[in-house]
């Protein structure tokens, strides 16, 4: 049986259950002439939609049109019979374009067959190119035969499909009632593909880390686990691929890079999802402010690339991709809130987010923390133009080196656009002790119930003692870096698909 469609009412799923009980006939009549449209096997199409309409104009004065002859196919989204001729529109990958469907032409049999065919069937055909009286350029038809058979009615064709349940959960119907919509995902196609070039042209190799792992690190995240039945173990799906790069970076590869899904089995909102893509990057003998300038060289890149303009319309606002700000965590919250955490003591500090209303949890009233959640509570929201937020306090930063001249922070940066943390970059943490020391610093948070907290990895520590050199390293939001150059405020939209609870 098919799939109810959903979020229909009783009535419509009526109506609905009606119209699929008639295309069944008309299935099962097709079948029983010998006609099953699911045995086809191939159709030699010659042109799209959009290479016919590009390549088609009006002839030049004294000229006659030049005859092209094309093989097109598409769904049929649209028809109309008048008598002996009829005209329907089908969409392809690129578009629409405008069939003219006569009797005498394409035979009376293929006639009388398309008359009773359905919108949604994907139908195919050969012929020639013309334009209609009314100017539009169209293909007339010598032959026309059905391709697959559409058992479930389209949304209402004037309406599109609007529901969002529906469409994230039956996002191929999506993709054809909403052409827009596929314009987002080849513009995430597009970009990731200026990222590789971007990368790829500075020296960059792209390689592949393990996604089931049996040690979640990397980042302060709450893991997926599963089970590994031959070598009865529980692992774990990642959290970050930033440990394993790490040890490519050791082992003598100076500039590596993943694109990749990450999985963490957290909250779902407008800007996160359990499963998502990042970027992650790090390159031998540079620090954080060479991340930077990766940073915005690539956003520019790409926006040049794929969009042609470094403005980007984003709900209300415009991004200018032109003008970065950097700031300290320090003065940013100086600037925004006029507190200067610089000034305080640890008591002090923590006082001063008891006066603002923020509880620091146990294990947790430090000076550090005192100032990340300040900024993390009043600050973020201000940032709405793109802005470096760097010098993150040691506490909430267990893979990035201190701050030379200020150990209480470390050479780290994130970087905001829209109010939205959209990358996390770091002067890469190598001495083997200190880390070693961090990690075990997590494990006792762990051990005291913080479930984000990540774990002891000896085998990195391992590894750095071997030696990896001054390194710097980046991740970033592929999924967040759609949304701002695609104008959608939700992650779902930019997902083919999102994660989704169960109707049942």
């Amino acid at each position: 049986m098919s799939e109810q469609v959903i979020n229909n009412t009783p009535d419509e799923q009526q109506d609905i259950n009606e119209i699929v009980r008639i295309r069944r006939e008309k299935l099962a009549k097709l079948v029983s002439e010998g006609n099953n449209p699911y045995e086809i096997t191939r159709f030699d199409k010659t042109h799209s939609s959009k290479q016919i309409l590009d390549a088609f104009s009006d002839p030049v004065e004294g000229q006659d049109y030049v005859p092209m002859k094309v093989a097109v196919a598409g769904r049929m989204v649209s028809r109309r019979i008048m008598g002996k001729a009829s005209f329907c529109h089908i969409l392809d990958g690129d578009g629409t374009i405008q069939l003219y469907v006569k009797r005498d032409e394409v035979g009376d049999e293929a006639y009388a067959q398309f008359k009773t065919w359905d919108i949604g069937d994907i139908i195919g055909g050969e012929g020639e190119v013309f334009r209609t009286h009314m100017g539009e350029v169209s293909v007339r038809l010598s032959s026309v035969k059905l391709l697959s058979k559409s058992l479930l009615p389209l949304p209402e064709k004037f309406h599109g499909l609007k529901d969002i349940e529906t469409r994230y959960r039956q996002r191929y119907v999506d993709l054809i009632a909403n052409p827009e919509v596929k314009r987002t995902f080849v513009v995430r196609s597009k970009v990731i593909k200026a990222i590789r070039e971007f990368l790829d042209e500075r020296g960059f190799i792209e390689v592949e880390t393990p996604i089931l792992n049996t040690i979640a690190g990397g980042a302060n995240a709450r893991p997926f686990i599963t089970h590994h039945n031959t070598l009865d173990i529980d692992m774990y799906m990642r959290i970050a691929t930033e440990l394993h790069l790490k040890r490519l970076i050791v082992g003598g590869f100076e500039r590596v890079y993943e694109i990749g899904r990450q999985f963490r089995n957290e909250g779902m909102d407008l800007k996160h999802n359990p499963e998502f893509t990042t970027i992650e990057l790090y390159q031998a003998y540079t620090d954080f402010h060479g991340m930077m300038d990766i940073v915005q060289g690539m956003f520019c890149y790409c926006a040049d690339k794929v969009l042609g303009t470094r403005l980007l319309p984003y709900g209300d606002v415009t991004i200018d991709l032109n003008n970065w700000q950097k700031l300290t965590m320090i003065q940013a919250v100086k600037k925004y809130t006029g507190v200067d955490f610089d000034a305080l003591s640890a008591e002090q500090a923590v006082a001063q987010c008891a006066k603002a209303g923020i509880e620091l949890a146990a294990g947790k009233q430090t000076w550090g923390n005192a100032l990340y959640e300040y900024f993390d509570n009043f600050v973020e929201k201000e940032l709405v133009q793109p802005t470096f937020i760097y010098d993150y306090p040691v506490e909430v930063s267990p893979l990035a080196k201190k701050k030379p001249s200020d150990k209480r922070l470390t050479e780290r940066f994130e970087f905001f656009i829209n109010c939205a943390e959209m990358g996390n970059a770091f002067s890469e943490l190598n001495d083997p002790i200190d880390q070693y020391e961090r990690f075990a610093a997590q494990v006792a948070a762990k051990a005291q119930g913080d479930d984000e907290a990540q774990m002891m990895d000896r085998d990195f520590v391992t590894a750095l003692e071997y030696g990896m050199p001054p390194t710097g390293g980046v991740g970033i939001g592929i999924d967040r870096m759609i949304m701002l150059f695609t104008d959608n405020q939700s992650i779902r939209d930019v997902l083919l698909f999102p994660t989704m609870k169960p109707l049942d």
